[in-house]
């Protein structure tokens, strides 16, 4: 399990396939599935759904990435630039849980119906919750305390023993201590996801 806590050095992006996911042209860029890269500088009408955006990796080559952007039909051109962001582990992680939200549901019934009708709305991400040994100088810890804190959405993934891994965005809603004699300092905290989670 990692936080996102910086940018890494911005890769050139010299073509873009439009198309639902969308592929980028990065020569040589050395992403991973599962790595978070922020878009910038790219052009045309419709540039503004991706440029300043996270996205995550998927279907990469040696030369390119796909994303989960839906831009067909849509005006955007090269060049522009990655930027991935940089995750620090946290530590001593001993279980988690989450991804637990579902959709919301519409009532479309009416003087016609002979049973209740319902549409889905649009899911809620939920919640994931990790429970850890703490320790005052990971990094990891550290981190999770200061975007508490602040109330900032940040990255975050979760790499699976498989080595599939989880992306998704959230709010550290809370970090609390727990302790005891002749014990362990125990950490539980709660992440509200916001927005899609990738890799599920």
């Amino acid at each position: 399990m990692s936080i996102g806590t910086g940018t890494g050095g911005a890769k050139n992006i010299t073509a873009i396939a439009l198309g639902n996911p969308t592929i980028l042209t990065i020569t040589a860029h050395g992403f991973n599935n599962g790595d978070v890269e922020t878009l910038a500088g790219l052009a045309g009408a419709d540039a503004a759904l991706l440029n300043g955006l996270n996205f995550t990796v998927k279907n990469k080559t040696t030369n390119t990435i796909a994303i989960d952007a839906d831009t067909t039909g849509k005006t955007i051109t090269a060049a522009g630039t990655a930027t991935p962001v940089t995750f620090t582990p946290i530590g001593n992680l001993k279980d988690f849980s989450g991804f637990d939200g579902s959709a919301s549901e519409i009532d479309r019934t009416n003087m016609s119906s002979v049973a209740k009708e319902f549409l889905l709305g649009i899911t809620d991400p939920g919640q994931f919750s990790i429970n850890i040994d703490y320790d005052g100088s990971n990094a990891g810890h550290i981190a999770l305390r200061s975007k508490q804190g602040s109330g900032v959405i940040s990255n975050f993934q979760l790499t699976l023993p498989n080595t599939s891994v989880i992306t998704f965005t959230g709010f550290v809603k809370k970090f609390s201590l727990a302790g005891g004699v002749d014990a362990l300092v125990k950490t539980a905290v709660d992440i509200r996801i916001s927005g899609p989670v990738s890799g599920l």
